[in-house]
């Protein structure tokens, strides 16, 4: 286990003669199989991932599941589950996973848009056509939109780092023990059974 150095992005603003959308605008987007985020009310078509990312993404989100399905905790959402996490200019944002506590729930219900707001713990599965700019970018956002915690998955690296802000990052791999601590209690598995 070791801390890591987070290098905040610069997000550039969108020009002035662009015309920004809405997330009402996303959600009517046309579906012509591809993925989008709104980013400060900017579209971004994001590329299908491959097979090695499906299979990550749903080995993770499978674990969390389980975990958070035995004990009540809440949801677990899968990739493509859009969070609007800022107003004016709107940004939706969609992780790999998602865990949103059983409390958030009672409180806002479940919808059938977008989530307001973030989820507790977002997961981040590096694919191959990511940038560790785009990662860091994505990261930033959650942590200022309220994740309490999120999990940068590498699968070429097989490591996780865990973000609980800008500043206090851990990077586990092998035998190291990713756990969901006060956010999802009891959650643990071992670093090295992701990537098995």
């Amino acid at each position: 286990m070791e801390k890591r150095q987070h290098n905040q992005s610069e997000t550039k603003l969108p020009s002035v003669q662009q015309t920004l959308l809405t997330a009402e605008d996303l959600w009517k987007q046309a579906d012509d199989g591809y993925r989008y985020e709104l980013v400060k009310g900017v579209i971004r078509r994001m590329p299908l991932t491959g097979f090695e990312h499906g299979i990550q993404t749903v080995k993770i989100g499978g674990c969390l599941c389980e975990h958070v399905g035995k004990h009540k905790l809440g949801y677990v959402c899968s990739a493509g589950t859009g969070f609007k996490i800022f107003q004016d200019p709107d940004t939706v944002r969609a992780p790999d996973a998602a865990f949103v506590r059983q409390a958030a729930i009672d409180r806002q219900g479940i919808p059938k848009g977008y989530w307001e707001g973030a989820p507790d713990l977002a997961v981040e599965v590096i694919s191959p056509s990511d940038t560790y700019t785009e990662v860091d970018e994505k990261v930033d956002e959650w942590l200022i939109a309220g994740c309490a915690m999120v999990w940068v998955v590498n699968p070429r690296r097989e490591t996780v780092e865990v973000y609980r802000s800008p500043e206090d990052i851990t990077v586990l791999r092998g035998d190291d023990i990713l756990d969901g601590g006060d956010v999802i209690e009891g959650f643990q598995c071992r670093v090295q059974d992701l990537f098995a």
